[in-house]
């Protein structure tokens, strides 16, 4: 069993254990925008990472930019799906039409929301990668303790941002150095076997867990889950996708079920008895996560999705009234499920004293269906406040923490590979583990109401309640071959949208790109 050396602890005097990461994070090393821009940055392996400081500085320039993965995978994993919308409301939140375009899939390779958001998304994973490569390279011939444990990080890391260019992008450039070059697109199964590798390698040298004040940092259970994941994936990852839609390639159910068992097995998580806890400012106790996002309620350190949801009136200071879900998703929730409490609908209050608002024009607010995504209201829109404000923000900036990977998924993986693999019985037991801690009494489902089919859809389903939110939905739904049906709002759309397409920002600076088939 690999133990985090004594050396990478900092300790920290307040409330919430402050990280090492988060503290450093100031230090950006990267190679600007994409792997063909010129580097902006005049630190270089060269002149850099002489030292143990230096060396954790710029590792945490690389966890840093998992805050930007968090935003870019959210407007284009959620908003694109039945989870998420940002209706136009007068004027604001129309940001040249590029919300609706997400949600209604008529992006294009260089429309509004493919020059923003698409683009920004590319932009944002590939920094992450960036970043990886100059402080691998960096630490190559740095003299530091335990410099195995921060190289398994590294290319932890990078294997999780080639995981979201690999959901989003299909294949991509691979670059495992910080040379700036014209690099030809790598198939999808190829990024595929590169990511496993990478992380199955990385693995052992991983520590089980970190020190409070060191939470956050990559261990194995934190590898087995994003294995778990690419596994759950594989007949998407290694398919083909022509204009026509996806051809699947090998499925890998057996492998996604042993990696989901070893975090559920390691002894290192728990599901936390309190759902709501998870969420929450003070989270970072909570048993369950098994790799998460930290924030702070610092200013450029801070959660902002309530700002982005939460009406005008509704805290201090003032929200931005703009991400929603539809009337038809909220519906789906069982009216006893706890989690059903993340939404809010009908009159509303103020969250930090708890009496009744009303809208800009002095009305009641009282949040309603959207009856128009093109021309709605202020108040129009059911909200979403799963991670609930900070009571200690700092301005908008909350410190709720926002897991990427938590033991609740791994049970669900665990339930979906085991129903394809012909044993529903057991995996309707698996998700019953997880829907005994929100409904009081329980309400258990029962392995005799569905057959392999039937709870193929259940589980899809399941995995709603459970993962609203959490940047899971595109991705399930291209799984279960649903991405690109319609639903309100949103018509039909071309079988290929199950891929963004290559900005054509990106195809401008790379003349070795190659287009995804349909755009």
């Amino acid at each position: 069993m690999k133990k985090p050396g004594s050396r990478f602890s900092v300790r920290v005097e307040g409330r919430r254990p402050l990280t090492l990461l988060l503290l450093l994070s100031a230090l950006v090393v990267s190679p600007g925008c994409s792997l063909d821009e010129n580097p902006t940055s005049v630190i270089t392996p060269d002149n850099f990472y002489q030292n143990e400081e230096e060396v954790l500085g710029g590792l945490a320039s690389v966890y840093a930019q998992m805050r930007s993965l968090l935003d870019n995978a959210l407007f284009l994993g959620e908003v694109t799906t039945d989870e998420m919308v940002v209706p136009t409301r007068g004027t604001d939140w129309f940001d040249n039409g590029r919300w609706l375009e997400l949600h209604q899939h008529r992006w294009t390779a260089n429309s509004p929301a493919g020059l923003a958001d698409v683009n920004n998304g590319w932009v944002s994973f590939y920094q992450g990668v960036a970043r990886s490569n100059v402080v691998l390279e960096g630490v190559e011939n740095a003299n530091v303790a335990d410099k195995e444990i921060v190289v398994a990080e590294l290319r932890a890391l990078r294997a999780l941002y080639y995981y979201m260019l690999m959901d989003m992008f299909g294949g991509v450039p691979i670059a495992t150095t910080p040379e700036i070059l014209a690099r030809p697109r790598a198939s999808r199964a190829e990024l595929f076997d590169f990511i496993e590798q990478e992380l199955t390698q990385a693995r052992s040298d991983l520590p089980t867990s970190w020190p409070m004040n060191m939470q956050g940092r990559f261990t194995q259970g934190a590898a087995d889950a994003l294995l778990a994941a690419l596994y759950l994936n594989a007949e998407v990852f290694t398919g083909t996708v022509s204009a026509g839609g996806l051809q699947r390639g090998q499925a890998r159910w057996q492998d996604a079920i042993t990696a989901a068992e070893r975090v559920i097995n390691s002894g290192v998580y728990s599901l936390a008895s309190d759902w709501t806890s998870i969420f929450t400012a003070d989270n970072f106790a909570s048993p369950e996560p098994i790799l998460i996002v930290k924030f702070l309620n610092q200013s450029g350190l801070g959660y902002l999705f309530n700002m982005r949801t939460l009406h005008y009136n509704q805290i201090s200071p003032t929200p931005w009234n703009g991400f929603s879900t539809l009337i038809e998703t909220y519906n789906k929730f069982d009216d006893d499920d706890e989690r059903k409490d993340i939404f809010l609908i009908g009159q509303q209050v103020n969250l930090d004293s708890g009496e009744e608002i009303t809208d800009r024009q002095g009305n009641p607010l009282v949040y309603v269906p959207i009856a128009d995504i093109f021309q709605a209201s202020e108040r129009e829109g059911v909200r979403i406040l799963k991670w609930p404000p900070d009571v200690n923000r700092v301005q908008e900036n909350n410190s709720n923490d926002v897991s990427l990977f938590r033991l609740a998924e791994m049970y669900l993986i665990q339930a979906e590979a085991q129903n394809e693999l012909g044993n529903t019985a057991g995996a309707v037991d698996l998700v019953n583990r997880i829907r005994e801690r929100v409904f009081d009494p329980d309400k258990p489902l029962s392995a005799a109401d569905f057959n392999q089919v039937t709870f193929r859809d259940r589980i899809l389903l399941e995995r709603l309640f459970e993962l609203f939110g959490e940047n899971k939905r595109r991705t399930d739904l291209v799984r279960h071959d649903k991405f690109t049906d319609p639903y309100k709002f949103k018509p039909q759309t071309p079988a290929y949208k199950i891929l963004f397409p290559i900005p054509q920002t990106q195809l401008d600076i790379n003349p070795e790109l190659v287009q995804n088939p349909g755009y």
